[in-house]
């Protein structure tokens, strides 16, 4: 008797077998080509690195840097979406740099990395994740670079020549919209920049009055936004007042030149000396109404560049200055002076961003004035006088732009 065999099962088996291999076949061939046309990506856009610098080859084949963003920075595409700056703002920096360092070329890729990680507030891992660099990479890559802008801050920050303080009067009677501010060297204010709060014993002085922990940045500035002086670190707490005796621009009598003073908001004293500066009247009905109401007007149309002059900086770098800045409390100042030696090379190279022009005033904070640290009655009533008197704060024809 013959046993029926079932050959469907083996048949059924085999052509399984079949398509299956034929299917990783596919998958295989998909895979070369995806890796082919990766590894033609990259080639193309290595081709385009090393002919902007061939010492770039031999930095992404050591350290293995992803080309997204390098490729963008060593190639002729727009820089403000990823870095917020210009190509011209960037190659003063990267310039002023390389005459800082023994290796030059290192610089040229440690600024965009700083840049974008300042541009877009990432913490190191993201950006380390971006530049497929290690973490910890990124994170000397930064401090180094900000300890090595901090050392040109006084390079980009710098007060007038005795030659240019004409030009910088001109400028601040234009604002006024009167020629007695011809005398004005800059304007002074205060900002507070938001901090992570600090650990136990210091974290009750970073409260400012508005509850939240911050550092004060103390600013002058002349008619074209361009910082002339800044004074970092001081802890929320601490009165605009005070921070201004701290400085070193007070203690030593810095500036302004003898004939010049700058110009202040109620939460400065009026002073001659050891520098001048001239604040508006508090209670414009005390005296005479109308020669010191207009004083203050023209005084608040020329002051108030100094909170422009800090919303453009506070804009372009949002990501730092409108949210807590999660570093260490000591190198916040750093990371804040660095943004401000990049705002005057912004000025200097007339990189306007598309978003700026909104002012970031803090009414509360910049405004208030303390009773304690000094009186605007008596002498210094008296200074602000015979400062604004005998300019006969009269209405005068506006200056031509």
């Amino acid at each position: 008797m013959y046993t029926q065999i079932n050959y469907s099962v083996p048949i059924l088996s085999i052509g399984l077998g079949h398509i299956i291999t034929h299917m990783e076949e596919k998958a295989c061939r998909r895979r070369r080509m995806r890796r082919a046309k990766n590894w033609f990506v990259k080639m193309l856009q290595l081709h385009y690195i090393v002919i902007a610098n061939f010492q770039m080859y031999i930095v992404i084949n050591i350290f293995g840097i992803a080309l997204l963003y390098l490729s963008i920075f060593f190639t002729g595409a727009d820089l403000k979406p990823a870095f917020r700056l210009s190509r011209p703002s960037i190659n003063m920096l990267v310039q002023m740099l390389l005459r800082e360092k023994q290796h030059s070329w290192n610089s040229k890729i440690e600024v965009p990395v700083t840049i974008y990680c300042l541009a877009c507030g990432a913490s190191y891992r993201v950006t380390a994740d971006i530049f497929s660099m290690p973490v910890a990479t990124v994170c000397r890559i930064v401090h180094s670079v900000i300890e090595e802008m901090m050392t040109i801050l006084h390079r980009v920050i710098h007060f007038p020549k005795a030659e240019e303080m004409e030009e910088v009067g001109a400028g601040f009677a234009r604002l006024a919209g009167n020629e007695a501010f011809r005398c004005t060297a800059g304007a002074i204010d205060g900002c507070h920049i938001r901090i992570l709060p600090p650990g136990e014993p210091h974290k009750r002085s970073y409260i400012n009055r508005k509850l939240f922990p911050s550092i004060v940045l103390q600013g002058i500035c002349d008619s074209r936004s361009t910082f002339l002086d800044v004074y970092i670190g001081n802890s929320g707490s601490v009165h605009d007042a005070r921070v201004l005796r701290r400085s070193s621009m007070y203690k030593q009598a810095l500036y302004p030149p003898a004939g010049f003073f700058l110009l202040g908001d109620g939460g400065y004293p009026s002073l001659q000396h050891p520098l001048a500066i001239m604040t508006p009247y508090p209670c414009p009905d005390v005296g005479d109404p109308q020669v010191e109401e207009s004083f203050n007007r023209h005084h608040a149309k020329a002051r108030i560049i100094i909170e422009r002059t800090f919303g453009i900086l506070k804009t372009r770098w949002r990501s730092i200055f409108l949210r807590a800045l999660d570093i260490q409390p000591l190198f916040a100042p750093k990371v804040v002076g660095a943004c401000c030696i990049l705002h005057n090379i912004c000025v200097a190279t007339n990189d306007v961003h598309q978003e700026e022009g909104q002012e970031e005033a803090q009414p509360g904070l910049e405004a208030e004035t303390e009773g304690t640290e000094f009186s605007f009655y008596g002498q210094a009533s008296q200074i602000v006088t015979g400062i604004a008197l005998p300019f006969q704060w009269l209405p005068s024809p506006s200056l031509p732009p």
